[in-house]
């Protein structure tokens, strides 16, 4: 649970505003399709409890809705959640989504079959906490599901490249939520089973290069602080740096404009006993 420790109250409250300063909603149509290959992966069956910690609008969660599971979204951003609970109701989908902290989960213990977090509670900076939280909520014998960015993946040299213009917080790198050892130091002594396979996951936009710089620095936080943060001259600079990004051989501009990044998937069984 959360102490309260005035240091990590102002770090979350200036994280939360980087994180909403944008429109992750649009961010996320970008992801869409590795978020489905995400979520077939899951092998759901219907009426399971399916928890999504750092569910943003709602992209995982309302595919597992609509597979006749039983699902809570839960997200930091109101404002996301906002987003999550109107999605719902326009494809008239049955799922709960709340407000709430990856490392003070509001809910019972054991309460979950199934808990899974796509690209989301990484971003959390006390991962000691996201770990007995997503542990303590899930029932003995269920499962954590995690897919994390890799620090070798392309949304790796996207964070490093806005990092080396701006200094990023003051806390341990999401990144290493997708590391094996990190993982397995995390989790690995704390579950009956753990299984990390590393997945392609492309980021995919009609527009071109130039116009996909643009979108991320309108709508996608951390980048939009970032900009904002930097005089003309640095901003001139990290425009440049991840222009060479998104036209690098990492990304196919032949139609559109397509990267390709990759996640860890983490899957861990709560022990029985």
């Amino acid at each position: 649970m959360d102490n309260g420790e005035p240091d990590f109250r102002e770090l979350k409250e200036r994280l939360h505003a980087t994180w909403t300063a944008g429109d992750y909603g649009k961010v996320a149509e970008g992801l869409e399709e590795g978020a489905r290959r995400f979520f077939r992966r899951l092998d759901l069956n219907p009426g399971e409890r399916v928890l999504d910690v750092a569910c943003g609008s709602g992209q995982v969660a309302l595919l597992a809705a609509a597979s006749g599971a039983k699902v809570t979204g839960v997200d930091l951003a109101p404002v996301w959640i906002e987003q999550a609970r109107a999605r719902a109701a326009s494809a008239g989908l049955e799922a709960q989504f709340d407000v709430g902290d990856a490392e003070d989960l509001p809910y019972e213990d054991e309460g979950f079959d199934l808990t899974i977090s796509l690209i989301g509670a990484m971003f959390a900076p006390r991962p000691e906490r996201v770990t007995a939280e997503l542990l303590r909520v899930t029932r003995p014998g269920g499962r954590i599901v995690l897919g994390n960015w890799t620090p070798e993946s392309f949304v790796g040299d996207f964070f490093r490249t806005v990092g080396r213009h701006v200094p990023p917080p003051d806390m341990p790198s999401p990144l290493l939520w997708g590391d094996e050892a990190t993982v397995e130091q995390r989790l690995g002594a704390q579950v009956a089973e753990l299984w990390m396979t590393r997945l392609p996951y492309e980021l995919v936009h009609a527009e071109a290069p130039e116009e996909v710089v643009g979108f991320y620095r309108e709508h996608f936080g951390p980048l939009k602080q970032a900009f904002a943060a930097l005089d003309a001259d640095a901003q001139s600079a990290l425009q440049a740096d991840l222009m060479a990004l998104w036209t690098g051989d990492r990304v196919d501009t032949s139609e559109g404009t397509r990267a390709q990044s990759e996640i860890l998937e983490v899957v861990a069984i709560k022990p029985t006993g």
